[in-house]
């Protein structure tokens, strides 16, 4: 009989924040697959957990995933875990689920804090629809072209940045999406957490102002009440949905609804185009 995979999320900042069950697992389990094991072993050793643990990372999560399938299949219990949140969301696992699904092997989430969901909730942006779109892009046209992609979203639009980036992010955002209501979120749950809310350019002003710009951010953009008037080609409209993650078949549906054609339409032009 195969054994079980657990995705668990773990605290994002503040210990205290992880479930009875999430502990009760992971003290339950074969073994721990993380991110860091140094991180993680803070957190075991908190809640006095003693359980192997094996590296899971962006680096070796090919040859990783056949190893820990293996274990899996042979009948050992396994915790996925990332360092902070919930794993899978901006952080290795994808790949193990996927074929952790593809074995017939049983896979439980256990829910948790999300530094996306957590910043959303004391935003005081609309929270009825929003656009989780996790890093921006590094390279500034890569960057400008995400942003643009999503200029027509009815809807919150969310980033996680690093804090070398957070400036240009925020000067790009300005500069794409215009002066729409932003707040970013730093350190969430932690001792120096902090809100910062303006247009995109006056809260990057005030970090520039800083001696040194630290922690981990979260960006929540308000979201556009109009939709913002695309004259790229309809190809190019495509592509740009498609780099950020979506099927093409919901990148053309996209496309077709923001510019008010039909499916048929939209693939006319792209033979055309082409």
């Amino acid at each position: 009989m195969s054994g079980v995979l657990y995705v668990v999320a773990t605290p994002i900042g503040n210990l205290g924040d992880i479930t009875y069950r999430a502990i009760e697992v992971l003290r339950s389990v074969d073994s721990v697959a993380c991110e860091d094991t140094r991180q993680t072993r803070k957190l075991l050793e908190h809640y006095g957990v003693e359980k192997p643990t094996l590296s899971y990372h962006e680096h070796n999560e090919a040859e990783r995933t056949a190893e820990l399938i293996a274990r899996l299949a042979g009948g050992e219990t396994i915790a996925l875990v990332s360092d902070a949140g919930m794993p899978l969301v901006s952080d290795p696992g994808y790949r193990l689920v996927r074929a952790a699904v593809e074995a017939g092997i049983e896979i439980h989430p256990i829910p948790g804090p999300s530094a996306a969901l957590t910043a959303l909730a004391a935003a005081g942006l609309p929270t009825d629809a929003f656009h989780f779109a996790g890093f921006l892009p590094p390279k500034p046209g890569q960057r400008r072209k995400a942003l643009e992609a999503l200029g027509g979203e009815a809807a919150t639009l969310i980033f996680y940045e690093a804090p070398h980036r957070i400036l240009e992010s925020l000067e790009a955002i300005e500069q794409t999406l215009g002066p729409r209501p932003v707040v970013v979120a730093r350190e969430l749950t932690k001792l120096h957490e902090e809100f910062l809310r303006g247009t995109a350019e006056e809260i990057r002003s005030r970090l520039a102002a800083r001696d040194s710009i630290k922690g981990e951010f979260t960006i929540l953009v308000g979201k556009s009440d109009r939709p913002v008037a695309d004259d790229r080609p309809v190809e190019d409209a495509v592509e740009a949905l498609i780099r950020l993650g979506m099927p093409r078949m919901d990148a053309i549906k996209q496309v077709a609804r923001e510019r008010g054609l039909s499916k048929r339409e939209v693939y006319d032009q792209l033979l055309h185009e082409k």
